[in-house]
């Protein structure tokens, strides 16, 4: 019976509360009884109790009062809901960002877990009395069986535009349980600020006392649905030009490939083959627009045998191929690359790319590394040249995806 009583009074507080608009912003009007009690919130939204009727008697005894739980449940969830916000860490390609937007005279924060590579990480700050900035895997199987060797660069600035960041020098270190990287900074960092994280390169510590290998890239090769024999079989027609019927000539040199392997991994090539070209009667293709490098890493992708390192190498040059002669693995394969290693170096150069080839997802992640991220900044004078050459269209997109991000709040 109690616990009815109970719940009537927290339903009848509930229609009292004012939705006429008074109510917006920080400021909550509840009316009970005859009383209008008025809550005050501070930046993230933790309820206080000093505000109260005109007698001066404050919100906590009126919910007292009436048998409520004070602070009240709709005022926690929107206090727990900011909190949340203020843990997640944004993430693209290999940088992840932390904005956090209330930090006290003397706090501490830790991050939610964010994904880079093979690890989940986290970001911690304290000031006591220095900013302490703490880097570190998250504990679990992978950091205990795999520890990370982390080359890193970590900035921190003010999250007001154009604010100067400080920079630490680029890290090399071997992170893992009990084993996390603090980075003191002597300064005032309060209010707002952002925090990132830029991994430059991540690989595995070995256990024996080898070589640590790079997880960008491995090498090996590229995933395929043939079977290694059939692979190694592919690879030895190509290698060895068994029973070769047609010459590519590139820019610089001339290479041997197989009509059949060509037509199945192009409809252009198929169609050169199929109609009365000059293709079909001299068993020559003409590729003069390419090296004979990035040819043979061409050839290699319809034979099955390309090699992560050498992709990566000719991945640009294999996109215009995969573009010229229509073969959409590759260029999707080629697109998800340039995506995960965009820099403040490379940035505006993927972005023509991607207009060029109508890249969306690389576009897309262009334009939220530079706005999103705040990075326009960081490109320098490279962005006067950037809109000398840019089109038109994609300056106005980038005009709108300006006014989405920065639009006043």
């Amino acid at each position: 019976m109690q616990d009815k009583n109970q719940q009537r009074r927290e339903k009848r507080v509930r229609e009292n509360m004012d939705d006429d608009g008074e109510n917006s912003g920080e400021n909550k009007f509840l009316s009970i009884g005859r009383k209008r009690v008025r809550f005050s919130h501070d930046a993230g939204g933790v309820p206080f109790n000093t505000v109260g009727d005109e007698s001066g008697r404050g919100a906590e005894s009126y919910y007292r009062r009436f048998g409520l739980p004070y602070p009240p449940p709709e005022f926690m969830y929107r206090e727990k809901k900011l909190k949340m916000a203020d843990s997640k860490v944004e993430t693209i390609s290999r940088l992840a960002q932390w904005r956090i937007e209330k930090f006290g005279a003397v706090s501490v924060k830790k991050s939610d877990p964010f994904k880079v590579g093979i690890w989940n990480w986290h970001l911690s700050v304290e000031k006591n009395p220095y900013l302490n900035i703490r880097l570190f895997p998250e504990s679990s199987p992978v950091s205990i069986e795999q520890f990370p060797i982390a080359k890193f660069v970590l900035r921190v600035y003010n999250a007001s535009a154009g604010s100067k960041p400080h920079i630490l020098p680029i890290q090399e270190k071997l992170l893992g349980p009990n084993n996390d990287f603090v980075w003191s900074i002597d300064s005032t960092f309060h209010g707002r600020f952002i925090i990132d994280v830029e991994f430059l390169d991540l690989k595995i510590s070995p256990s024996n006392g080898g070589k640590a290998n790079s997880i960008w890239p491995c090498d090996g090769t590229m995933q395929s649905l043939a079977p290694q024999r059939t692979q190694r079989c592919l690879s030895r027609m190509l290698d060895e030009a068994i029973h070769a019927d047609v010459t590519i000539n590139t820019a610089d040199g001339t290479i041997k490939a197989h009509k059949a392997v060509l037509s199945a991994s192009s409809a252009v090539f198929q169609s050169m083959f199929l109609h009365n070209l000059k293709e079909k009667e001299s068993s020559t293709i003409d590729i003069e627009d390419i090296s004979p490098e990035s040819c043979s890493a061409l050839l290699s992708f319809f034979y099955g045998a390309l090699k992560q390192d050498i992709f990566w190498k000719h991945r640009l040059a294999l996109l215009e191929a995969a573009n010229k002669y229509d073969i959409a693995d590759l260029k999707d394969s080629c697109e998800e690359s340039l995506l995960e290693d965009i820099n403040s170096e490379n940035v505006l150069e993927r972005l023509q790319v991607a207009w060029l080839y109508q890249l969306n997802q690389l576009k897309k992640g262009c334009l939220t590394y530079l706005f999103d991220f705040g990075k326009i900044y960081d490109v320098g004078d490279e962005i006067n040249n950037f809109f000398r050459q840019a089109n038109k269209e994609l300056m106005m997109e980038m005009f709108q995806q300006v006014l989405t991000v920065w639009k006043p709040v």
